[in-house]
């Protein structure tokens, strides 16, 4: 008899320790989502009419991380031959992409697919393979992320990160 209660609590204990280690869901509404999807929209947009002002709203402010971290080759190359401190990660960011928007002569386009909102209450996260087009032409491709704060009503961009494979 003594084993038998002993495995029963042994069991509720194990069963109330399972449904203790599975956190809440993430808060997420259908009005985010849909606020959220709009500033992918509106980014693209932006991009495209080559508008910096409106491309800086998006963001949470000009000092985002903005980067495409280089692969191990590329940190391995640009430490022998220029910067033996390269972490992969160049400087410039948002600040250099938006001087780059404005001066660029091409047209410019980046289309997005299979887009993936994961949202917690006023933090998202947004993911997204993409293709990157100088004049209706591939110059790049690759998957990016984007970090998402809401702020006062509105979401912001606080982080971007991508690859990049190049065509030839």
């Amino acid at each position: 008899m003594y084993r038998f209660i002993r495995a029963a609590v042994l069991m509720v204990l194990i069963g109330a320790g399972a449904a203790r280690a599975a956190p809440p869901k993430p808060v997420a509404t259908p009005e985010d989502t849909a606020a959220i999807r709009a500033v992918a929209t509106d980014f693209q947009a932006a991009l495209k009419a080559k508008d910096a002002r409106k491309l800086s709203l998006l963001m949470l402010n000009s000092n985002i991380l903005f980067a495409s971290p280089a692969t191990d080759k590329q940190v391995a190359r640009i430490r022998k031959e220029v910067d033996p401190n390269f972490d992969g990660v160049r400087a410039g960011g948002y600040n250099d992409f938006v001087q780059f928007i404005k001066t660029e002569k091409r047209q410019i386009e980046e289309k997005f697919y299979d887009l993936k909102i994961t949202q917690d209450g006023d933090v998202a996260w947004v993911m997204f393979d993409y293709e990157f087009l100088f004049d209706g032409a591939v110059q790049n491709h690759g998957v990016e992320a984007w970090q998402m704060v809401k702020r006062d009503g509105l979401w912001k961009i606080f982080s971007v990160t991508w690859t990049a494979h190049y065509t030839d």
